[in-house]
């Protein structure tokens, strides 16, 4: 049985540049946080974020941080949240992005996490490091899932040995088959030999990677994400994978390019997903 397929509302990082972000993720990131973060003009454009992604077929939304920040939302803005989402009966499988290098910073990840329903904190956290007690303990408390996400890693191994002890379940990994596609390591194979840590899976293809020294752009970093399928991860491989270890928890697609809207594309890889995932 197909799980259920969410859209990764980080899709839109490059947005509010007007797709010409050249400045790195950090650009897009800004402009995001600064575009939501108002109040007055929250509930409006946070409706309409989530009108967009049910418009093309997705009842599932993987939120970004720059969208709903647990380091500025206010109350108000987080039960604003919970309400449009409800209106829509849209569910957030993850909490996406970055989540603090302290206690207290970890805790109000936590807390937005649990008040918007995600069951997995997908992203990374220097608190995992530094402060690993406080965190495994606020994870228990709130009854959530840390998933870290792949970027640098060059194997599946170096990713095993990032998350450590998984504390009883409670740490794992939010597989980005993009990032092991610039690393050059097969993502499918990466799936398989972290079956066992898996709690999250990011459904992402990539092009030919190219590096350009000194850009900042991702697309020269050897990641220019494409529509999935299009590119040279392997996403049926992936699947099949999937498939092979009865893989139940959080799948999303993501794309997020720089230069242009990615949402015709994820439209396309979200048919290719259930067609890939119904094959025999």
């Amino acid at each position: 049985m197909m799980p259920k397929i969410s859209f990764m509302s980080a899709n839109f990082v490059a947005r509010e540049v007007g797709y010409t972000m050249t400045q790195g993720w950090g650009e897009g990131d800004a402009a995001a946080v600064n575009h939501f973060r108002p109040e007055a003009t929250f509930r409006e454009r946070f409706a309409a974020l989530l009108d967009e992604v049910r418009e093309l077929g997705f009842d599932a939304i993987d939120l970004w941080t720059g969208h709903l920040g647990w380091a500025w939302a206010t109350e108000r803005q987080i039960e604003t949240a919970r309400e449009l989402l409800a209106e829509r009966s849209m569910t957030v499988p993850t909490l996406a992005g970055g989540f603090g290098n302290t206690p207290e910073e970890f805790r109000r990840a936590c807390r937005l996490g649990k008040a918007i329903g995600a069951e997995v904190l997908g992203g990374g956290a220097g608190a995992v490091v530094s402060h690993r007690k406080e965190v495994v303990s606020l994870l228990n408390e709130y009854d959530l899932i840390l998933g870290l996400e792949n970027h640098p890693e060059k194997t599946a191994s170096e990713m095993r040995a990032r998350v450590g002890d998984p504390a009883g379940g409670r740490i794992g990994v939010a597989l980005d088959t993009g990032w092991f596609g610039t690393q050059g390591y097969p993502a499918a194979k990466a799936i398989g030999e972290l079956s066992d840590l898996l709690v999250g899976v990011h459904l992402k293809d990539i092009h030919e990677p190219k590096i350009v020294a000194g850009s900042p752009r991702l697309a020269d970093s050897g990641h220019e994400t494409c529509a999935l399928g299009d590119g040279v991860v392997g996403i049926e491989d992936c699947i099949r994978a999937l498939k092979t270890i009865d893989f139940k928890g959080p799948v999303c697609i993501e794309h997020e390019p720089e230069d242009h809207d990615p949402r015709e594309d994820c439209r396309a890889s979200r048919e290719r997903v259930r067609k890939w995932w119904s094959a025999e």
